[in-house]
């Protein structure tokens, strides 16, 4: 063979084998599960997906990224999910509790890695924090914890309210019921009846509202579930035509001229996910991936706001808040 002839053709090789080799790398595929729209679980990822470029997994590259949402109907997720693993995903990330739960039921051998307020151990996501078991490990919201402090710093702003209304979205997760029958409990030490709205889409929100207003509630608590978490515009909104003081669970709510915020902040806890999905996808076991909580918790105020509903915010809450919005 001649010189030019055998460059050529090592040369050919080496682009065959560079080839060969891009192509084992874009088969690493994640799926993404969540309960709201597609377009809301691709954006709620987005710092995760952040997080995992810095990792060197980078979607289009050497990393494919399928988005699957529930469009808020639960009974769906089965079917999300079952797609998930019959295309063999490297990874599922399941953006709620029921996802998990959704999740957790088809698969015991591909990594599943959780983004939630429930109590993972409580839910039988996994068998402790530090030593999670099987396929699944993740990150875990304060969720119980931090409703007990929202009733409290709403019931501070609003000391004169007697009923005060909680939006919530039921699951078949049993261990999400316990923190709102103990909320009852505090709401009524401190003289406060609890009015329990329960979300099941974003069609009730209106309808919500319209019912807290005409039982008498003063104030309003809005948990952490993905319904309301992709349909702030709507509520703030709604919040400001009920005239009702609110409390929100993250900080976007209170930027966005929500009243008062009390939550961690989703942007880093997104960024923890991509983290953990990046480390299954290097070869660890989630089995030996702790579950990380997320303990950096800010409190955020819209003074604007609060003078738009005539509110005198008392200094003692200013003094204690991460940040106040002029």
């Amino acid at each position: 063979m001649k010189r030019r002839d055998f460059i050529l053709a090592a040369v050919g090789a080496a682009v065959s084998l560079s080839k060969t080799a891009q192509a084992q790398q874009a088969s690493r595929v994640v799926g993404v599960l969540g309960s709201a729209s597609q377009q809301a679980v691709r954006m709620n990822f987005a710092p995760a997906k952040a997080r995992l470029a810095e990792m060197g997994y980078v979607e289009g590259r050497n990393l494919t990224i399928e988005y699957h949402g529930a469009d808020d109907q639960l009974d769906r997720l089965p079917l999300l999910v079952a797609d998930l693993v019959q295309r063999r995903v490297a990874a599922i990330v399941a953006l709620t509790g029921p996802a998990t739960s959704a999740a957790k039921a088809a698969t015991s051998s591909i990594p599943i890695i959780f983004f939630t307020g429930f109590d993972p151990v409580a839910s039988g996501f996994v068998k402790s924090l530090n030593r999670p078991g099987g396929n699944v490990t993740g990150v875990f919201i304060f969720g119980p914890e931090l409703i007990f402090k929202r009733l409290e710093l709403i019931h501070d702003l609003v000391p004169a309210a007697k009923t005060i209304a909680f939006l919530y979205t039921q699951t078949a997760i049993k261990s999400g019921d316990v923190p709102l029958k103990n909320l009852q409990q505090t709401a009524e030490a401190i003289g406060v009846k609890l009015l329990f709205l329960n979300v099941a889409g974003a069609t009730d929100l209106d309808q919500s509202f319209a019912r807290a207003e005409g039982e008498g509630a003063a104030a309003l608590i809005v948990h952490s579930d993905p319904i309301f978490l992709n349909n702030r515009e709507k509520i703030i909104a709604l919040a400001d035509r009920h005239r009702l003081p609110t409390i929100y669970f993250i900080r976007q709510y209170a930027a966005e001229g929500g009243l008062i915020s009390y939550g961690p902040n989703y942007t880093d806890a997104f960024r923890q996910v991509g983290d953990i999905v990046g480390r299954a996808l290097k070869g660890e076991k989630p089995e030996d991936l702790p579950v990380q909580q997320v303990t950096k918790i800010e409190l955020v105020i819209n003074a604007k706001a609060a003078n738009s509903l005539g509110l005198t915010v008392p200094v003692a809450l200013l003094g204690r808040a991460d940040e106040v919005i002029e």
